[in-house]
């Protein structure tokens, strides 16, 4: 990741200053809503797109592309989409979701930023025009994920209407928090026609079950974005499910932890936690470590029920969804949530991370005035789109009530959060009290650091670190001040020795607690945001 997410008491200023770094011209602000124009030399450039989709090869229609005021010939369009698209393209609405490759045929063209690629989707399944965007202003805080704002799309200068533009899963974002675009990627998404050699076991979808070792087990499964990677993702899903005490080696656990918290308090169930299992990515770094990346948010906070467990959820189970659904009923289809959450310690990270995710961003309205102000922002691009899948009034409502998207029911997106922050704060784990770190502090005696932390109500203290810039986090557990086992006071000091590495001066580190029920971390949004060895010696607690 990248080195802003280091600093431990001047984020907001980090953060700020990553901004402004950019070029002049960020494609993904969310205050603004920028035009892409769309340029055909085909009258039937629609029958044509359509029969490229149908196809299901990925063909690209080629035309002109204005945008960022830019003109780009030789851009290679084409639609996107699943349900998106073929629920939409059935009932005969005209507003698809597009895929556009600035560079098609000239790999020079780059948009501000470096980016080639707009992903335009049409607000399929709601009304309120908000889950998308608001789904990544959440996870942008917590998380490895793409930005998304708002577009209006004109086709041959013809108007056709309000779109998501959500930032493409590829070099530029690894580049952004990785430092590097060389490793291996996976869309992990099913693809619904592929039938698996007869000698294959039963999986569910994208999964990450253990299929065997033949490759064509899984590739119905996983699309793969680079020239090779099987065998690597064959061994993740060999260590999660058949050997998970190693499973560190391959994957960011911390990273996992997240994304499933993410999808389990915005009720986010068209994603792994849900049934179709599927709407995100893994990225192998060079270090040989899997990241998870969320990717799909139209039918987050509640826009799809089904948990993959049964039957639709009600508004109430979803108000309840309890936070360790699939754990509870030790589903193994689910793998990276039973297995990661069989360990008592990711377990209560876990909680800690629900818990950091609901108060942060639900429990003081965060979501609200974001939403407010989103709305505000877009309303009069709604108002003159003629082509939006729902009307005005379900756009005004969909905030605060249930809303009709044809014949189905969308809940209101306060009407979900508000009791379920309720349910969340009060749960018999996520609300137990949480330990208390207090200060810390680090010296450096020419041999390596030995780090110095107060703990309250902690019966167990860790420092989760790496070497450098690079690779998965290790953990090692602190000694209390006494070199017993186990802190015995409500305020106990805790410490750890790390000797110097031979090829890296930098260590990167954050710190748990954890008493019997939930653990605490420092920072809050460890590991997305961390400290350093670089920066000053002592640092207050947040």
């Amino acid at each position: 990741m990248q080195r802003f997410f280091i600093l431990s008491f001047c984020l907001i200023t980090a953060f700020t200053l990553v901004a402004q770094d950019r070029d002049d011209i960020d494609i993904y602000e969310l205050d603004s809503v920028r035009e892409v124009r769309i340029y055909f030399e085909q009258d039937n450039w629609d029958d044509v797109l359509d029969s490229l989709k149908q196809r299901g090869y990925g063909q690209r229609l080629i035309g002109d592309v204005v945008f960022a005021g830019e003109r780009y010939e030789g851009a290679g369009i084409r639609y996107k989409g699943n349900s998106s698209y073929f629920n939409v393209r059935k009932n005969d609405y005209s507003k698809l979701p597009f895929n556009i490759d600035v560079n098609e045929t000239d790999k020079d063209h780059k948009m501000p930023g470096g980016y080639d690629k707009l992903k335009l989707s049409n607000v399929f399944r709601d009304p309120s025009f908000l889950r998308e965007v608001l789904s990544y202003d959440v996870a942008n805080r917590f998380m490895v994920s793409p930005r998304a704002n708002f577009v209006r799309v004109f086709i041959n200068d013809e108007y056709f209407g309000l779109y998501n533009n959500t930032e493409d899963v590829d070099d530029e974002l690894f580049e952004n928090f990785f430092d590097e675009d060389d490793g291996i990627l996976f869309k992990c998404d099913p693809s619904w026609g592929y039938d698996a050699p007869p000698n294959c076991p039963k999986g569910d979808k994208a999964s990450l079950q253990y299929l065997g070792k033949d490759s064509a087990c899984y590739m119905g499964n996983y699309e793969i974005k680079t020239d090779y990677g099987w065998k690597e993702l064959i061994e993740l899903t060999d260590l999660l499910n058949n050997k998970p005490d190693r499973i560190e080696e391959v994957l960011a656990v911390d990273e996992a932890l997240w994304m499933l918290a993410f999808n389990i308090v915005l009720v986010n169930l068209d994603s792994y936690t849900g049934r179709f299992c599927h709407n995100y990515y893994l990225y192998r770094d060079e270090a040989g470590i899997f990241h998870p990346i969320v990717w799909d948010m139209n039918l987050s906070l509640g826009g799809f029920r089904y948990a993959g467990l049964g039957k639709p959820l009600s508004l109430e189970r979803m108000q309840t969804l309890s936070p360790f659904t699939h754990y509870k009923q030790q589903n193994d289809k689910r793998p990276l949530i039973t297995q990661l959450l069989s360990k008592q310690l990711y377990r209560k990270i876990y909680a800690a991370h629900v818990r950091t995710i609901t108060e942060e961003y639900f429990a003081d309205s965060t979501y609200l005035r974001q939403a407010m102000r989103i709305q505000s922002i877009v309303e009069p691009y709604v108002k003159a789109d003629s082509n939006k899948l729902y009307n005005y009034e379900g756009f005004k409502k969909n905030l605060h009530e249930t809303t009709k998207a044809n014949k189905v029911n969308i809940v209101g997106i306060t009407e979900l959060m508000e009791p379920r922050v309720d349910y969340l704060l009060n749960h018999p784990v996520v609300g137990k009290p949480q330990p208390q770190i207090d200060s810390m502090a680090y010296r450096f005696d020419g041999q390596g650091y030995t780090f110095t932390v107060r703990m309250k109500g902690a019966k167990r203290g860790w420092v989760f670190y790496r070497y450098g810039d690079k690779g998965a986090f290790s953990k090692k557990r602190m000694s209390d001040r006494g070199e017993s086992a186990d802190a015995v006071a409500d305020d106990e000091i805790f410490s750890l020795f790390l000797p110097k590495h031979e090829e890296e001066d930098e260590i990167q580190y954050y710190f748990v607690a954890e008493n019997d029920h939930i653990a605490a971390l420092l920072p809050k949004r460890a590991s997305f945001e961390y400290y350093s060895t670089q920066d000053e010696k002592e640092i207050p607690a947040d």
